[in-house]
């Protein structure tokens, strides 16, 4: 299944819903099946009645939205975004270290969550702003000191992620946590995709393009830390929630590896692409003089 949370097109305050995607169509979960949880990470919660419940929506005379329509929202408002530093060989070799011996792991503040068609912010303060095209997993139920050979069952689902980074914030303090925490810097979606629908989540190809042009093309086979083992791990040290994102890291052909740098530009849209999840695309504009709702000096 395909499972998203979305919007009413051109709506103000819309509210958002789950929905269950069908072709090109979105069944809504909050009407076809009033009884399930409203927000998708309470659905994984949930388990397999409601999964068996949802896999049933399609062959009911339930409404369909177009999904032009509809306005895809970040599937799920994670309580921990977490991700992985130099997980693919590659990626390692363009940046000079050394291979890690353990998972390199670090947090983007959950403020980052971006939808996975919306536009993410240049800086004002900064000019180095980069792309990572990357897997990530979705938590699909409470869990504490899972062995990696049952990680697969606390695993909701996969989707994709663009872990945008601001280089030079990023360099500032030891843990990186400054320089990928910028709102709308956590693009993923566009939906999450349970786990019987991907053969093998470490073997999809991942690609990502910036205005068209390929900077990234790999495969999830390449993963030093693999999902699993990445779920014994953190579970480890603490409580892994229902729809808490973990995104694996990325591989070779990031902007700040190139020569001249490829950082990106306004204007410019970005597009990663996993095989069997679908793309996420956004395009880069400048950070609003004014944010909504936050006190600014002088404002």
């Amino acid at each position: 299944m395909r499972l998203v949370s979305f919007e009413a097109k051109g709506k103000a305050e819309a509210e958002v819903h789950v929905g269950l995607m069908v072709d090109q169509e979105v069944i809504d979960v909050s009407v076809a099946a009033p009884e399930l949880p409203a927000s998708l990470a309470e659905i994984l919660a949930a388990g397999d009645m409601a999964r068996e419940q949802l896999a049933r929506l399609p062959d009911r005379r339930v409404p369909r939205v177009p999904i032009a329509d509809v306005r895809l929202r970040a599937p799920v408002a994670p309580s921990k975004f977490l991700a992985v530093g130099l997980n693919y060989a590659d990626h390692i070799g363009e940046t000079g270290r050394e291979r890690p011996t353990f998972p390199l792991i670090f947090n983007k503040q959950v403020g980052c969550v971006n939808g996975p068609y919306d536009p993410i912010w240049m800086p004002r303060v900064s000019d180095k702003l980069d792309y990572e095209g990357e897997l990530a997993f979705v938590i699909g139920r409470r869990c504490r000191h899972v062995p990696r050979e049952y990680a697969a069952q606390v695993i909701g689902g996969f989707t994709i992620c663009n872990d945008v980074s601001v280089r030079d914030w990023q360099a500032k303090a030891a843990t990186m946590t400054l320089g990928k925490s910028w709102d709308t810097h956590g693009p993923i979606g566009p939906w999450v995709v349970t786990p019987d629908e991907i053969w093998d989540p470490h073997a999809l190809e991942l690609t990502t393009w910036v205005d068209g042009e390929q900077r990234q093309h790999s495969s999830t086979r390449h993963l030093i830390f693999d999902c699993y083992s990445l779920v014994e791990t953190l579970s480890t040290v603490f409580t892994l929630m229902p729809g808490d994102v973990i995104a694996t890291g990325t591989p070779s052909g990031v902007g700040v590896a190139m020569k001249p740098r490829g950082y990106l530009k306004v204007g410019q849209r970005v597009r990663v692409e996993i095989e069997g999840l679908g793309y996420i695309e956004n395009e880069v504009i400048p950070e609003p003089t004014m944010i909504p709702g936050c006190w600014q000096p002088g404002r």
